[in-house]
């Protein structure tokens, strides 16, 4: 069977308690998603269990169970972004940059007219998806957008 591309950035698998990686990710009622370690350690120091992203709060502790199904697309993705795709290279000399990318930018692909800002490929990608940004102007990558 042929592998279907997901275009995902590390910030949808960090835990906004340690601003890390997710490790031993667990899932709470509200659908938010932390280290294990870094929930128990909050509820640990907190008066009531509440969610530390949307203070959503509980009126008995929840049962924390690892999502086994996030803990492997995090494996998975740890994997893929230690080998980048050809097509994601860092950017280097003479080439232009993402606006979007953190730490090491990668090369931008595209370049939006719209917005003004140049993407790589995977923050490029809402420009495929999202219906608003579907008609905006996207040109090669263009460092001169102002």
């Amino acid at each position: 069977m042929a592998e279907a591309q997901l275009f995902v950035s590390q910030d949808e698998f960090t835990c906004s308690v340690c601003l890390d990686t997710l490790t031993d990710p667990v899932t709470i009622l509200c659908g938010h998603s932390f280290c294990l370690k870094c929930l128990t350690s909050y509820w640990d120091q907190s008066q009531e269990c509440s969610c530390p992203q949307c203070r959503h709060t509980f009126t008995t502790r929840p049962e924390l169970n690892r999502n086994t199904l996030l803990n492997e697309v995090i494996k998975k993705f740890k994997k893929t972004t230690l080998s980048p795709a050809p097509s994601q290279n860092y950017a280097g000399p003479g080439d232009v940059e993402c606006d979007f990318c953190t730490g090491k930018k990668f090369r931008a692909v595209k370049s939006c007219l719209t917005c003004p800002a140049s993407y790589c490929q995977t923050h490029l990608q809402p420009h495929y998806e999202g219906a608003a940004l579907k008609h905006h102007k996207l040109v090669a990558p263009d460092r001169n957008l102002n």
